[in-house]
């Protein structure tokens, strides 16, 4: 039997013992450590892991013939810089699925993406890298997501739906079918999108409106 590859998670919160939780189920990897920003956290056990340093062990872990890793940070800033900065020291990017799940035909997921428990992804929906696609979430036919965008749990969006990169959407929300979300932009929790959003705006409420 083939040796599964190991697999380095960066982050050591909440959001990654869901992560932790997803790849265990997954089995397609074994989780070597975690890593995080706050050296304070060095030698600590996380979830069942030991955290083995922050980003300044890459080098040595990437030598130890180490090459999969994961970013387990939920928010969209964050995530996509430490992704970058992981990119560009050479590693590849895991995915992880929740086996609770329903992905269907023509369903596209970027590298570094997480689709927690209880989500639905569609008919050629594409969903980019470093997407959360958080727990009972929907994507409907023919989304598109763009890279690290987060779709906050309870979130439904129908048919059609564009939503750009590094965009929030909060928990409960849904997005009416056909309408485009621009980059960076913030959705409240409970909102009901049914015009399209601008980049970098902050809408709430439902109908969702801009909050100035």
């Amino acid at each position: 039997m083939k040796a599964k590859e190991k697999l380095v998670i960066f982050g050591a919160s909440g959001h990654a013992k869901v992560v932790i939780d997803i790849i265990e189920q997954q089995g397609m990897h074994d989780i070597a450590g975690l890593l995080d920003d706050n050296i304070t956290r060095k030698g600590e056990r996380f979830f069942g892991y030991d955290v083995l340093g922050t980003r300044a062990e890459l080098p040595a872990l990437l030598s130890a013939r180490l090459r999969h890793a994961i970013v387990a940070i939920g928010d969209n800033a964050g995530r996509a810089a430490v992704a970058a900065h992981l990119a560009r020291q050479g590693w590849q990017f895991a995915s992880a699925v929740h086996p609770r799940t329903s992905i269907s035909r023509g369903v596209k997921l970027g590298p570094g993406s997480v689709v927690m428990a209880g989500c639905v992804v569609n008919a050629d929906a594409q969903l980019g890298n470093h997407v959360i696609l958080n727990t009972g979430a929907t994507v409907d036919h023919d989304c598109r997501i763009e890279d690290g965008v987060h779709i906050a749990p309870g979130c439904h969006l129908c048919g059609g739906v564009r939503v750009g990169e590094g965009t929030l959407l909060g928990a409960g929300s849904t997005v009416t079918p056909g309408v485009r979300i621009g980059k960076n932009a913030i959705v409240g929790a409970g909102s009901t999108v049914i015009r399209d959003v601008t980049d970098g705006a902050k809408v709430s409420g439902s109908p969702a409106r801009p909050l100035d």
